[in-house]
Formats: C-alpha cells, structure tokens, sequence
C-alpha cells in the first residue's frame, strides 16, 4: 500500500506552525486546502493532553464558524490523533500567509476566553467532561506568542516541500 502524503513529511524536522498538508479539487472544480496546525514538535515535545486538544477544538471550531469575515469558507477544524497539533480545513486555494491572521485571532480568542466551553454539555458533546480549558488557554497562548506572532519560513512551510 502506497504511503500517504501526510506521512512523507519529515517529522524529525517538522516545527510549530501553520502548513499546508494538502489540496484537493472537487468534482465541481473547487479547491480545498487542508492545513496543518502543529502546535508542537512532533516526538521532540511533549504532545498536548487529550482534554486540552478537546477544549482547544471546541473552542476554534465555534470561533472559526462564526467568524463575520471566513466563516463561509470553513470546512472542519479537529485534533490530530497524535495530539501535537490539529487540521483546519477550509475552502479556496490558500497559502499559510493568508490565513495567520485567522490563527492569530483564534488563538487569542482560546487563549483569553472566560466561561462555559461552547457545546461541552451532555446534550451537545459525546464526552462533555473530557476538557482542560485551564490547559487549552495555556498551549494556545505560547502558540500564538512563540509561532503565530513570530511565523517564518521554517514554520510555514513543510521541511523539503515547495507547497
């Protein structure tokens, strides 16, 4: 079985920050763009724990679907199962560039929210309990002072790829 794109990338080399994990075209023409949102050095630092990843995508999600200015080309944000970063999906042919303000803004949003995590109840969560806002405030902070803010090259794009 061939060896999916995802896994060719260099983990041993692979920073924090925001790539672009892959472009799909719909039967309609449409371009989707996948990105991956490493918020840690894979097998170099600590993954971040379960609960905070859960509170983390809870609360982008919600941030990212409302947004006045791209809700309408968000497709899916979720965790890796790896739990070192997440993917967000989204419509149009985009670079990172493009979207580090969106980021910025998301995870200012995480790192400053206050309250009732959004859709963590037992009517709208299948494991409402399974959340570390404390964790998930702390994670999305240094990810937004130590990448987002100071976003290079090397955290832009994959080790060894063009994309």
């Amino acid at each position: 079985m061939e060896k999916i794109a995802s896994f060719r990338i260099d983990h041993n080399r692979l920073l924090r920050g925001v790539y672009v994990s892959r472009r799909d075209i719909t039967p309609n023409g449409d371009v989707i763009t996948t990105f991956d949102v490493r918020l840690t050095e894979p097998n170099r630092m600590k993954a971040v724990s379960p609960e905070a990843l859960h509170t983390i995508e809870h609360l982008a999600a919600t941030f990212l679907r409302n947004h006045p200015d791209w809700k309408d080309k968000i497709v899916y944000w979720g965790p890796m199962g790896c739990c070192t970063g997440n993917y967000l999906i989204m419509q149009g042919d985009l670079q990172p560039e493009q979207i580090l303000p969106l980021l910025k803004e998301t995870f200012r949003f995480i790192s400053d929210f206050e309250g009732e995590i959004p859709g963590a109840t037992p009517a709208d969560c299948g494991n409402y309990l399974f959340n570390d806002l404390k964790e998930a405030k702390k994670v999305a902070g240094k990810f937004l002072v130590e990448v987002l803010e100071k976003a290079t090259e090397e955290n832009l794009r994959y080790p060894g790829n063009e994309q």
